[in-house]
């Protein structure tokens, strides 16, 4: 009936890189945001200290986190995911996977008040199945950590995914389009978290992933429960691994993995940086849970990173 389709779009590296130095260069003419989310607390003040927060940026590593925008914050977002590092399509031919894509998205979102934010974004997509991938999502921040108040953090996310690529002309590909309603996808998060003293931080995000159209093998719906640990290190530099666990039949996911990522991040000067390891190849929902195939004994995961950078109102 439906089978899934392959195919390779080429990037100019050129043009990724000669944007991401305009972005540098154009911080310098706006305010800077220095908040930092960790502070150097004496140990015997901790007790009557609440965590300002319980993440650094809005994402873990390629999920949401509980944190949301400030009020007015807009943020500008570079994301890129290289080749594998090993494996059969990495090593040193392809300089450990430097010289290949798997995916580059750029954004914009936005803090309309210090618990609600939304965001536009566009995505080069992995083609498993589709690319050329459009996103928004609506955020909401139900209930912070209060120390002796709320023990948890609380959000929720809606996000939906638009593929404007050419339809195929097979119809036994899952990009064949056959209705317009047919490019869209969707998925729905509750996000949890706690923060446990100065440094750890745990969350879980229960998430739903809608497909409008996939291949025979496959089903419409897919839940994934997320589960992620951060730990501060200082004021500026934090660790993360962030796990995503689908359930669903055994002979629909055999050719797929699970989503599994380790990273660095740290924030300085009104922008956040993430460096990371994943097996995943795409960004949002809708493509790093249903269609990761890389597997991380195998040597297939990939180096990324993350540029965002923060503008306030005056």
């Amino acid at each position: 009936m439906l089978t899934l389709s392959f195919n390779t779009n080429n990037q100019n590296m050129k043009k990724f890189f000669i944007l991401n130095f305009i972005v540098f260069c154009s911080s310098f003419a706006f305010s800077q945001d220095t908040t930092v989310v960790y502070e150097e607390i004496p140990d015997s003040e901790v007790e009557e200290v609440t965590p300002i927060e319980t993440f650094y940026s809005t994402r873990i590593i390629n999920g949401h986190s509980v944190e949301t925008l400030k009020k007015g914050t807009l943020e500008f977002r570079i994301e890129h995911k290289f080749g594998d590092l090993a494996g059969t399509n990495g090593g040193v031919n392809t300089l450990y996977g430097l010289d290949n894509v798997a995916d580059i998205r750029i954004a914009f979102e936005y803090g309309i008040t210090d618990k609600l934010m939304v965001g536009l974004g566009r995505s080069r997509g992995t083609s498993l199945p589709y690319h050329s991938l459009l996103d928004g999502f609506v955020k909401y921040r139900l209930l912070r950590q209060e120390k002796g108040k709320m023990p948890v953090s609380v959000a929720v996310v809606g996000s939906m995914f638009y593929s404007y690529m050419p339809a195929s002309s097979l119809a036994s590909d899952v990009a064949h389009f056959p209705k317009q309603a047919h490019r869209f996808a969707y998925s729905s998060q509750i996000n949890i978290a706690r923060k446990f003293g100065k440094r750890w931080s745990l969350a879980i995000m229960p998430t739903y992933v809608h497909r409008n159209y996939v291949a025979a093998d496959d089903v419409n719906g897919l839940f994934s429960l997320g589960t992620a640990v951060n730990f501060a290190i200082n004021s500026k530099i934090s660790l993360a691994v962030e796990y995503y666990n689908n359930f669903q039949k055994e002979n629909i996911r055999e050719k797929y993995q699970n989503s599994l990522s380790i990273a660095v991040d740290w924030v300085t000067f009104g922008h956040n940086f993430k460096v990371f390891l994943t097996n995943s190849g795409g960004f949002g929902e809708v493509q790093f849970i249903p269609y990761t195939n890389s597997n991380w004994a195998k040597g297939q995961f990939r180096l990324g990173f993350c540029i965002a950078r923060k503008y306030m109102k005056e």
